[in-house]
């Protein structure tokens, strides 16, 4: 370990010019910059699931070319609707037009689609996947936590003798003109998979209706109470749906929003005019995604230690143990300045990884012991017990350029859990927010559930330089 002494503290006895101005300083404030250097170790950590709370939902199956081990998601949506909308989610009956039954004299929606608006995808535009629609029998609860290991279908959420749906569909359709496909991949355009609920449609009380479009409507003249709000909503109309991967192979989905949309159509100023409502699925309401995989593949690569991971959604994590004891010695009245690390990134193993497996670009550093409730309290980075960095890809590094705060911290409270001087390294999607002053700051951080990878230089048998961290103390005098 080499150090580095460079003194701040100069005698004004002299009538050098460049020493004006340190008269000022009183001779209690003068301290002298010290920098040192210290090995650090990391090894990979699994976590068996992580929080399936996002800004996006998942759907598809992918081979990883890493492993050759397959990575299936499924993901559930509910459905809100708006406080001030309450009063005219659908037009009133007296303007209604051919809805009215002649024989029964209730609404009659025209249709009713799901969209799910496709925010972005990984593998084979063209791949022919295949996915089941289900009904929910019930509402997910909101007062707890789901991880990506909960599987909904095996947990008794899927309603018996409701809507189950099977429905072909690839990102990109053919039928399409060149252009407007074009359109699409090029990000311009959002991707929508849309399934028809056209069928008829038989609620719990054993009434049957044209389409499920109908259902909503007639529930709606019949109690308007129930669609005050979203909670109301779900609680008594639509508890939300389940969409799960059910063949197909090549393509994961990642989902910006899922509509449930209801077309109808009535009399204004002796004119027929369509109409339609929309009830958005969203970061308003609950999502969540379960992921499959091989959970032996992932222990595999957890277990080599000549370099440790990162890789998402399958919660394999780098766990830095770092020197506190050996930074403090000697320097406990100092205070540290700076305590910075570089991560290197090693080459990927498959040639095929750049096609699917992309590096995360955005990690968090957090002590060990916050790793789960930092995301089910919903916390932001706050540069004193976690820190954000970003991938840079002309160094092929991850660099963390201050966690002096997060040193002291664990100083503090030395050897108060056995995980005291452990943090943990996790790949995680940043949303941020414009402010007023025209710059960005952190709205929310999640876990990264898109399926990223990639190996960072280090691991007990590690046989490049080692991890290191830098330290710079300001020494009082």
């Amino acid at each position: 370990m080499g150090i580095a002494m460079i003194t701040i503290a100069i005698s004004s006895c002299t009538e050098d010019t460049t020493t004006v101005g340190n008269t000022l300083v009183s001779s209690s404030d003068q301290f002298t910059i010290v920098s040192d250097t210290f090995d650090i170790s990391t090894r990979s950590f699994i976590a068996d699931s992580v929080l399936a709370r996002s800004s996006y939902s998942y759907l598809g199956k992918i081979k990883d070319p890493e492993t050759g081990s397959y990575i299936t998601a499924n993901y559930m949506s509910q459905f809100g609707t708006l406080e001030s909308e309450a009063s005219s989610v659908f037009p009133p009956l007296s303007i209604l037009r051919d809805e009215i039954d002649d024989h029964t004299d209730l609404a009659l929606a025209d249709s009713c689609f799901i969209h799910i608006i496709v925010n972005d995808f990984m593998g084979d535009s063209l791949a022919a996947m295949k996915m089941t629609v289900c009904e929910l029998d019930k509402p997910v609860k909101e007062n707890r936590q789901y991880y990506t290991n909960y599987d909904l279908e095996k947990n008794g959420f899927l309603r018996a003798g409701g809507i189950r749906k099977n429905t072909l569909y690839s990102l990109s359709d053919l039928t399409q003109s060149d252009s407007l496909r074009q359109l699409n991949q090029s990000g311009s355009n959002f991707f929508r998979i849309s399934i028809s609920l056209n069928e008829p449609y038989t609620d719990k009380n054993g009434v049957t209706y044209n389409n499920y479009g109908s259902y909503l409507m007639r529930t709606y003249y019949d109690h308007p109470e129930y669609f005050k709000n979203s909670q109301t909503f779900i609680q008594k109309v639509c508890p939300g749906f389940y969409f799960k991967t059910t063949d197909g192979l090549g393509l994961m989905t990642e989902i910006y929003q899922t509509q449930l949309i209801v077309h109808t159509h009535y009399m204004m100023n002796g004119k027929i005019v369509s109409g339609s409502k929309t009830f958005n699925g969203n970061e308003e309401v609950l999502q969540t995604t379960h992921f499959i995989s091989d959970k032996d593949v992932i222990k595999r690569l957890a277990a080599d230690t000549h370099y440790t991971y990162l890789k998402a959604p399958d919660g394999i994590f780098t766990e830095v143990t770092l020197p506190v004891d050996d930074i403090k010695r000697g320097h406990e009245n100092d205070t540290i300045t700076s305590a910075k690390i570089v991560f290197r990134r090693m080459n990927d193993i498959s040639e095929l990884s750049d096609d699917l497996l992309m590096e995360p670009q955005n990690l968090l550093i957090l002590e060990k012991d916050s790793l789960y409730s930092f995301f089910e309290n919903g916390d932001l980075p706050n540069n004193m017990a976690s820190y954000l960095a970003v991938y840079n890809s002309s160094k092929n590094t991850y660099t963390f350029n201050n966690i002096s705060g997060l040193i002291n911290r664990m100083y503090a409270k030395r050897n108060q859990s056995e995980n005291w001087n452990k943090a943990v390294i996790v790949p995680v999607q940043v949303v941020t927010a414009s402010t007023s002053s025209s710059t960005t700051s952190v709205a929310s951080v999640s876990n990264e559930l898109k399926v990223v990878s990639v190996r960072l230089v280090g691991g007990s048998d590690n046989p490049y330089d080692p991890v290191r961290i830098s330290i710079v103390y300001n020494q009082n005098e």
